[in-house]
């Protein structure tokens, strides 16, 4: 689906409404910071972002996106990574949920870098990003995006649908188990994956679109651990990439090694279930990569 697409699966009424009126949405924020706006980016899905100079001539990148909670929390996340290891929020407004972006050039994403080094930079933007947050946004928490798991049986009376039945079992049994025990919670990306990491200029890499939720650093791994897909499950040996990785990552960022695992186990079965909800095919791949993870553990 194309972005319009999206939009109206979304939001029916209300998003061809906002459809309507996005061109306005645009006059304000060019008018607001002297914007010049170029062809926005291929690949839109759920926002529309296009590459912008500012009268000054600076580069930039603006953000706009039908209004919702989502794209509030990224904005007060983007207030408090402040830059580091995070692409720069210039300024936004949460009236119309738009957002003017550090342009960060080359802006390669990890898709097609070797995986051990893709791995590093992940690793080296992680351990920049993880503070213990003292504002007041409300961020969600990682026990609400937990919750996933009651929505299933909700949806299905009761029952889990298409889902393993010992899997989710398991999953959420575990899941508690890895809340009940968490460090400290500080405020994570949340969807720090190849896609979510750009190479830059000030810095290696530079990680964009953050979620903004609390939860303990090891949580934070299991998105990485999925991704790409389906570039994941077509490695000749994906269980040897994934065991590469956890090393890593134990090694880099001291985490215990079966926390990791676990994490990314139950984020992988979660992840299934968000794209049951959404009516999105993408289920099947991440519950192999769940199967991956779960024989390791």
């Amino acid at each position: 689906m194309n972005f319009s697409q999206i939009i109206l699966a979304l939001h029916g009424k209300a998003g061809r409404e906002w459809l309507s009126g996005l061109p306005a949405i645009l006059d304000v924020c060019a008018e607001r910071w002297g914007l010049i706006f170029e062809a926005p980016f291929e690949n839109l899905s759920y926002n529309y972002v296009a590459p912008v100079r500012r009268i000054n001539r600076m580069l930039a990148v603006l953000k706009v996106g039908f209004p919702n909670d989502e794209l509030r929390a990224e904005m007060a996340a983007l207030h408090h990574f402040d830059g580091r290891g995070m692409v720069r929020l210039l300024d936004g407004d949460e009236e119309n949920c738009a957002m003017l972006l550090e342009r960060i050039l080359p802006g390669e994403t990890l898709w097609h870098v070797d995986d051990e080094a893709a791995t590093e930079h992940l690793l080296a933007v992680l351990k920049q990003l993880w503070q213990p947050y003292r504002g007041n946004y409300p961020f969600k928490t990682v026990a609400d995006w937990g919750r996933g798991f009651a929505r299933l049986r909700e949806r299905h009376n009761g029952k889990i649908g298409k889902f393993d039945a010992k899997i989710i079992d398991k999953v959420e049994y575990l899941f508690s188990e890895l809340l009940t025990s968490s460090a400290e919670l500080v405020l994570l990306h949340g969807d720090l994956h190849h896609d979510n990491l750009l190479s830059a200029q000030r810095a290696p890499c530079l990680a964009i679109d953050p979620k903004g939720v609390l939860g303990e650093p090891s949580y934070e791994v299991g998105s990485f651990l999925r991704n790409p897909l389906p570039g994941l499950l077509e490695n000749e040996n994906p269980r040897k990439l994934m065991r590469r990785r956890i090393d890593m990552t134990v090694e880099y960022l001291g985490f215990d090694r079966q926390r990791v695992i676990s994490w990314g186990f139950a984020q992988s079965v979660s992840s299934a279930i968000w794209c049951d909800e959404d009516g999105v095919d993408c289920g099947d791949a991440v519950m192999q990569v769940a199967e991956i993870l779960m024989r390791l553990q």
